[in-house]
């Protein structure tokens, strides 16, 4: 299992790496799997601002592509202008939906711990994405 802690530290160390000079608005994903792997993600911004990718959508795209399509128990996710926290951030509805394909993968319902200066705000992320579109839905 993944420890909290842990997981927020990825995700406020994945926050330095964002690139948003558009919003100013700094922004880092941590995904927890089972065994323990965390796979990091931060915002990329685009001046095309529609091409722009968000910290979650990034860390899902990395998880991916190393082969990660099970197992994900928990997320992370902070951010601020110009990196400094202040309330939690959390997912936009776009990121919930690309989190919630990558947790039907594996049948998982993770933890998200949506992270600010001074509080943690914990929800499943089925409570967040109630009645989610996924894989299942195309059958």
């Amino acid at each position: 299992m993944i420890d909290r802690d842990t997981l927020i530290s990825a995700a406020k160390d994945a926050v330095a790496r964002a690139y948003a000079p558009y919003s100013r608005f700094h922004v880092g994903a941590a995904l927890g799997f089972a065994d323990g792997t965390v796979v990091t993600g931060a915002n990329v911004e685009n001046a095309s601002f529609g091409l722009t990718l968000c910290a979650e959508t990034a860390a899902v795209a990395r998880a991916m592509n190393d082969g990660w399509r099970s197992e994900l128990v928990a997320i992370a996710v902070t951010g601020g202008i110009e990196g400094v926290l202040a309330a939690p951030v959390a997912p936009c509805g776009r990121c919930r939906q690309v989190l919630s394909e990558l947790a039907q993968l594996g049948g998982t319902d993770p933890v998200v711990w949506c992270v600010g200066a001074e509080a943690v705000g914990e929800y499943r992320l089925s409570d967040l994405l109630p009645n989610a579109f996924g894989p299942g839905s195309l059958v």
